[in-house]
């Protein structure tokens, strides 16, 4: 009888288990697919120290940062009263889980002020072409713009913005000379004046492929393949017979260059061509890295200043639109559309969702698995 209801504890923590996985544990989800990593210590870029206000000199640096994946970014810190550490784990969370605080109003109202700083600042903008947009301001650099004043400058926005802090401009960097401060003041006011208009977060870049027919005879055009996407598109490529191309609804074959958000493709097969299939594929980029923000893993026991990415990496997403062909003359089934992976949809999209199947099949599988063993488990109760 102890067996027997070990066993029977054991059925039902599994069941527990996998119900906590589906719906009681989100945050814990969440955490397993974030992106983490840890501030390197003296892999950063010193700015100038700045003036804040009588007795608030601070340090401005562009921060490094390797990611758990191998990867490094480039940020730069907000939360101004908060130290910075180089000794725990940083996890990546949307913004408005910034960390709770007096001062969070402000970072969460001035959000989009913060994402324009970081999108026209250094290093989003390189500090010559950013001594040239200051040049067609009026402002007169000194030797044009270094990157030390770039990185000041761009730090001391940000913290105007998420920490509601202001730059001295009667003497805003404490141990340099004038011509330095002048242009980070020149900068500063760029960042921090009417320019600044706002810039929401940046979406992922998105690509789907959906398809009108997929099905069709020699000497026809396959298609529409209408193209959405939030990207630009990089590659076209194709596994095709000879002969058989990729065209717009005139018939002139496309390359990637030619194709962009809206653009309606076809597979063009000419007569004669024998029956078979073929395949193409479109790639775009876009940017992914600028404005994500990064706490402490535990910041309730750990505090630790938050850091926001200054640099943007490009990100790639693929997709792959499949069509076959019969004779000319020969009777045409009705379509029936595929995912890139082969299996069949209900619907005309063809396209690189990005879903990962396997997820809920796995907690699936757990939870046939324990109610297996539960049924067993009252087989043997009833025979004993």
């Amino acid at each position: 009888m102890q067996v027997r209801s070990a066993l029977v504890r054991g059925g039902i923590a599994v069941l527990a288990a996998a119900a906590a996985v589906m719906v009681g544990t989100p945050a814990a989800l969440a955490d397993d697919g974030a992106a983490r990593g840890r501030v390197v210590k003296g892999g950063g870029t010193e700015g100038f120290s700045v003036n804040l206000g009588p007795g608030r000199n601070y340090v401005t640096e562009l921060f490094g940062m390797k990611l758990s994946d191998g990867k490094t970014l480039k940020l730069y810190c907000v939360q101004i009263k908060v130290g910075m550490r180089t000794d725990v784990d940083m996890v990546e969370r949307p913004w408005n889980q910034y960390p709770k605080s007096e001062e969070s109003k402000n970072f969460q109202a001035n959000s989009d002020k913060i994402n324009w700083v970081l999108h026209h600042g250094y290093p989003g903008v390189k500090a010559a072409d950013l001594g040239d947009v200051l040049a067609k301001k009026g402002a007169k650099l000194h030797g044009g713009l270094s990157e030390q004043e770039a990185i000041t400058a761009t730090q001391a926005s940000v913290w105007h913005f998420s920490d509601n802090t202001n730059l001295d401009k009667g003497k805003p960097l404490p141990y340099e000379d004038a011509d330095a401060s002048a242009d980070v003041v020149a900068l500063y006011d760029y960042l921090t004046g009417p320019d600044n208009a706002g810039l929401g977060k940046q979406p992922k870049p998105t690509l789907n492929i959906a398809a009108d027919k997929t099905e069709g005879a020699a000497g026809t055009k396959i298609g529409p393949f209408n193209v959405a996407t939030t990207g630009d598109i990089t590659a076209l490529t194709s596994e095709l017979p000879d002969g058989v191309k990729i065209t717009d609804a005139d018939g002139k074959e496309l390359k990637g260059a030619d194709v962009k958000d809206g653009s309606k493709l076809f597979v063009d097969i000419p007569a004669g061509t024998k029956p078979g299939k073929g395949s193409f594929a479109l790639k775009v980029t876009g940017q992914l890295d600028t404005g994500r923000l990064f706490v402490a893993q535990n910041y309730e026991t750990q505090e630790a200043q938050s850091l926001i990415v200054a640099d943007s990496e490009k990100t790639q997403v693929t997709a792959k639109a499949a069509a076959s062909w019969t004779e000319a003359g020969a009777p045409v089934t009705s379509p029936v559309p595929t995912t890139p992976g082969g299996a069949q949809s209900g619907g005309g999209e063809l396209a690189n969702t990005g879903v990962d199947a396997a997820v809920p099949f796995t907690v699936g599988g757990l939870l046939l698995g324990g109610g297996a063993l539960m049924l067993l488990l009252n087989r043997r109760r009833s025979r004993a």
